[in-house]
This record gives C-alpha cells, sequence and structure tokens, in this order.
C-alpha cells in the first residue's frame, strides 16, 4: 500500500511542476494544424472500436 502512495504523489507532483511548464514552453499551434488534425479523430476512433471488438470476440 505504501508503494501504491509513493507512484501517486509521485504522479502528481510530476503534474503539478510539468503540466504549467509545458503550457508556458510550449509552440503556440495554428488553427489551421489544429483543423488538420482534428479530421483525423473520429475516423481513428471507429478504427480503435472495432480492433477492440475484433479483439473481444476473437481472442
Amino acid at each position: 500500500m505504501g508503494t501504491l502512495l509513493i507512484i501517486l504523489g509521485v504522479l502528481f507532483l510530476a503534474l503539478v511542476i510539468l503540466i504549467p511548464l509545458i503550457e508556458k514552453y510550449a509552440p503556440k499551434g495554428e488553427p489551421r494544424d489544429i483543423s488538420k488534425l482534428s479530421r483525423f479523430v473520429f475516423p481513428l476512433l471507429a478504427l480503435l472500436i472495432v480492433l477492440q471488438m475484433i479483439r473481444y470476440y476473437f481472442f
């Protein structure tokens, strides 16, 4: 139980420290770039669902 609490504490501290640093130093994306990526989200989600169904029924 102690190991789990240590792992959770380290992950929490990493989030508290890393998220602000990433937001501060990350390059700003252009809306054009984001729209290019967003059109792939739903097809990839559909592919993931199909692959999970195949894995569930056949393996």
